[in-house]
């Protein structure tokens, strides 16, 4: 069930414009202003939550938590109550809400927030495997195939243009282990690492991989644009890497 199904959201784009002022930071792609990673981030966060059962439903009212914090680390939560208008969805987005404010409504039996994983080392790119991307997708699948450079997809070189920039990003992770970056997809952990094919300093997409079975080798599954894989980290936490950034 997708958010906009379980509740009434009227005044959607003002309550999520009050959300970003509880959490500060940029949660819109280049100039924007229409805080779509923040929309992203808390749709999927429900649909999340949802899966794990984890959202609070009483006589009364619903919560979620949102995962997010304020700037003295206050947890923040959505909080809906029972939908008066009828024919409609159950509950009505209230708002979103502190859990200091929460408990001055009298509630304080809050829900924890989504858990993507269980092992953190699954967080972190093991440098003694090899990445080996699966070109029969990436040059193969019309979708993904768009997403590389012009100048690269009409180059009869583009695996080896490929390879090479796929050898620099296993450099940049061997000198800083945080330019993987984790994301969440499908029930798994993935990490996404940067792939310069025009300028060996500026990423041009996110390459998507994790490891094989045997667990000796990352495959590289497909290929994201920078703005694709920020929505996909930025589920996890805010990534903390000098290439993803929103």
């Amino acid at each position: 069930m997708r958010l906009f199904d379980f509740a009434f959201c009227n005044e959607y784009e003002r309550k999520i414009q009050n959300l970003s002022g509880l959490c500060p930071e940029k949660w819109s792609f280049g100039g924007q202003s229409d805080n779509v990673i923040l929309k992203n981030y808390i749709e999927h966060t429900f649909m999340k939550l949802q899966e794990e059962g984890n959202i609070l439903q009483s006589d009364e009212y619903s919560l979620f938590n949102t995962g997010l914090y304020t700037v003295y680390y206050e947890p923040i939560f959505a909080y809906f109550t029972k939908n008066k208008i009828p024919d409609r969805q159950i509950w009505y987005l209230d708002g979103f809400y502190t859990s200091y404010q929460l408990s001055m409504m009298g509630i304080v039996n809050l829900p924890k927030r989504a858990n993507y994983f269980n092992d953190p080392s699954s967080l972190v790119f093991d440098t003694n495997c090899d990445i080996f991307p699966q070109y029969p997708h990436i040059f193969g699948d019309p979708e993904n195939f768009l997403r590389i450079p012009e100048a690269v997809r009409e180059s009869p070189n583009k695996t080896m243009l490929f390879d090479g920039a796929v050898k620099r990003a296993k450099h940049m992770i061997d000198a800083n282990y945080k330019t993987a970056v984790p994301q969440y997809y499908k029930g798994r952990i993935q990490l996404l690492i940067p792939i310069c094919l025009v300028s060996e300093s500026v990423p041009d997409l996110a390459l998507v991989v994790s490891k094989n079975d045997a667990g000796n080798q990352y495959l590289g599954h497909t290929c994201l644009t920078l703005d694709m894989a920020y929505n996909n980290a930025r589920l996890i936490a805010r990534p903390d890497s000098a290439w993803l950034k929103p």
